[in-house]
């Protein structure tokens, strides 16, 4: 089955000529069928990039997904349209007034890591929408900041400053073969990285009820289970298209900003040659056992969701 996002939705013409099977209302409509009820909470400055890249992964299922996008009250986008913010989104505040639920939820990453939790403008909000999961969504997917954001609210689990930027294409173990987000995957898988901070193995494995799923030895945990909390926590980036760490790069080189050639991305660490995406695969494989174990297990009546 497809995605189900408006017909006018950038994301629309990115994924049908990739020939991801995309749908608009009309279409879904006539489907004798409950699409699951997939919202992204998008905290990324280039909200039309990041929406291409989750929908892309979500829309890859053999299920119908209805994918809606939602944004913090709080904070005004400053690097994408208004018109889009208007036309697509959703504030919290509406969504929790609205009293709807949802099967998924996904909270992205932000480029704030430099700053403590409680120093972030809209965090107070955060709070709030990571509390409201507890009642209003089935199963959520912290990414990056957000997962981190997610693991210290619920379990105190603290992020780390790095003294350099972690940054490039790094192995990760399979710890738990058997857990149902990891089938199909191998026994170790390369994953995108980008980030200033760390969280710490000792810590979450002295907190209650968590367990690390993919390990790095040079980059630490990436991805961690929260039953209790219905949740995932992903501290890297499998949703990155093949040149988005080029992007970063070529940024940061343009500025003049010191940086390193992201390690294990391009042929020979040579920036001068296409890197090759070496993560693809595991990515698609990961959140389409996400949604599987979502169909697997959420209520069909959306009413019962968080019950």
């Amino acid at each position: 089955m497809p995605i189900k996002i408006p017909a006018d939705l950038p994301a629309y013409d990115v994924l049908t000529r990739e020939g991801v099977m995309v749908m608009d209302e009309d279409q879904a409509a006539r489907q004798d069928i409950r699409p699951l009820r997939i919202g992204l909470l998008n905290l990324m400055p280039k909200k039309i990039q990041t929406e291409n890249q989750f929908a892309r992964l979500i829309g890859a299922t053999p299920l119908q997904i209805d994918l809606q996008l939602i944004r913090m009250s709080e904070h005004q986008a400053k690097n994408t349209a208004a018109e889009h913010m208007e036309s697509f989104y959703r504030t919290f505040e509406e969504v929790e007034s609205s009293g709807d639920k949802f099967d998924g939820l996904i909270i992205t990453g932000a480029p704030i890591e430099h700053l403590d939790f409680d120093a972030v403008t809209y965090w107070a909000e955060l709070e709030r929408v990571f509390e409201w999961t507890q009642t209003h969504v089935h199963s959520t997917f912290g990414v990056c900041w957000g997962g981190m954001a997610m693991i210290n609210h619920f379990h105190g689990v603290k992020k780390h400053m790095l003294d350099h930027k972690a940054f490039g294409c790094f192995r990760h173990r399979n710890l738990v073969p058997s857990s149902p987000y990891l089938r199909g995957f191998s026994d170790d898988c390369v994953i995108p990285v980008s980030r200033w901070t760390e969280m710490r193995q000792d810590e979450i494995e002295a907190a209650d009820g968590l367990t690390t799923l993919l390990y790095s030895d040079e980059v630490g945990p990436a991805l961690v289970e929260d039953p209790g909390h219905r949740a995932l926590y992903i501290f890297n980036h499998f949703e990155y298209d093949s040149d988005t760490l080029k992007q970063e790069y070529d940024r940061d080189i343009e500025a003049g900003t010191p940086i390193n050639v992201p390690c294990n991305y391009y042929p020979g660490d040579d920036p001068s040659k296409a890197p090759l995406n070496r993560w693809r695969s595991h990515a698609h494989q990961l959140y389409g056992n996400w949604i599987n174990a979502i169909y697997q297990s959420t209520p069909f009546d959306m009413n019962d969701i968080g019950r």
